[in-house]
């Protein structure tokens, strides 16, 4: 699993399935624009929601959930990064949430 930027995230975007692992009372203050909300807990039961071959970059609060749910995730034939610094270090630089 490799820790990408926010700014990578933010390039890969188009590219990426972006899931948010955060919890829905985190998620209420705004996700990244167009990603999957599957709070961690809940991955085992809806991991086929996720496209196998296309890339997935988790996102939690601060990158602690979502390092643990992209090794799981590897781990399960997928390629997932995680965002360093997570959705705080994203509002922070100002980058676009719903």
């Amino acid at each position: 699993m490799a820790e990408i930027t926010i700014n990578d995230t933010n390039t890969r975007r188009p590219s990426a399935q972006i899931l948010d692992v955060r919890e829905d009372f985190e998620v209420a203050e705004g996700m990244i624009p167009g990603a999957l909300h599957m709070p961690m807990g809940d991955l085992p039961t809806r991991v086929d929601e996720l496209e196998q071959n296309t890339p997935v970059i988790v996102v939690c609060r601060s990158g602690n959930r979502s390092a643990r749910v992209a090794d799981a995730l590897n781990s399960a034939g997928f390629s997932a990064d995680t965002m360093a610094g997570g959705m705080t270090a994203w509002t922070r630089a100002g980058l676009p949430t719903t």
